[in-house]
This record gives structure tokens, C-alpha cells and sequence, in this order.
């Protein structure tokens, strides 16, 4: 009886050292595309101008990291969504998401939107600051 002990011990041993052994999975960011926009009314130079993103996930290694919004000059704004993949097995579904944007405060005037796909492709909306 001991013996069996001894050598379940001993598994269980190798085994949580090769486990610990083995590197975490590397992630890297990625531009994504996004599917929709969502851009409420009502905004004025005191408000904080925001949008809703939607789109569609490849498969469960994906996560939402964030946005990168570049201001090209007053009334012209740039958005790429980015998103963290890991390497490794992922559950393959595809999955939805919706996020939320926050572009920060603009002047009065009427502002074009340009949200940037990975692909080359881009949706554009406007948003009127009162």
C-alpha cells in the first residue's frame, strides 16, 4: 500500500513540475474589425463624446483590449479597434461583442467618424457637437 502511495506521490510531482515548466501562452494585440457603430445624439462641448462598437469575436482566444482614437486634426478622428489574442487552444464559436468608446470632448461643428477594419475597409459616421 505504501508503494502505490510512493508512486502517486511521485506522479503527481512530475506532473506540477512539467505543468510549471510550461511557458504561459504568448498574446499579441491585433487591429479587428468591427461590425457596427452606434453613435447617440445630444453631445455638446461639454460632454464626452462616446460611441458603441459591435462585431464579432473569431474564436474564444480573442479578448477586447481597447481603442485607439487619432485625433487627424479638429473635426476629423480616426478609430481603430484592438483586440488581444493568445496562442493555444481556443474554444472555436464565434463570438459577439459590444464595447464602448470614449473619444473624449470635441469643439461645436459637425465631426467625421472613421472607424478602421484590420482589412483596409472602414465605416464612417458623423456626430454633430452643439
Amino acid at each position: 500500500m505504501k508503494m502505490i502511495a510512493r508512486v502517486f506521490a511521485l506522479m503527481m510531482l512530475l506532473s506540477s513540475v512539467s505543468f510549471a515548466n510550461q511557458a504561459a501562452p504568448k498574446e499579441r494585440d491585433v487591429q479587428i474589425g468591427i461590425s457596427g457603430v452606434f453613435v447617440p445624439g445630444g453631445f455638446d462641448s461639454n460632454s464626452d463624446v462616446y460611441v458603441v462598437v459591435n462585431g464579432i469575436f473569431q474564436n474564444g482566444c480573442y479578448k477586447w483590449k481597447g481603442a485607439e482614437v487619432d485625433n487627424k486634426d479638429d473635426f476629423n478622428h480616426t478609430v481603430k479597434s484592438i483586440a488581444t489574442v493568445s496562442e493555444g487552444m481556443c474554444i472555436m464559436v464565434l463570438i459577439p461583442f459590444q464595447k464602448e468608446i470614449r473619444l473624449g470632448k470635441f469643439i461645436p461643428g459637425k465631426h467625421n467618424l472613421r472607424f478602421e477594419n484590420g482589412d483596409g475597409t472602414y465605416l464612417e459616421k458623423s456626430v454633430v457637437i452643439e
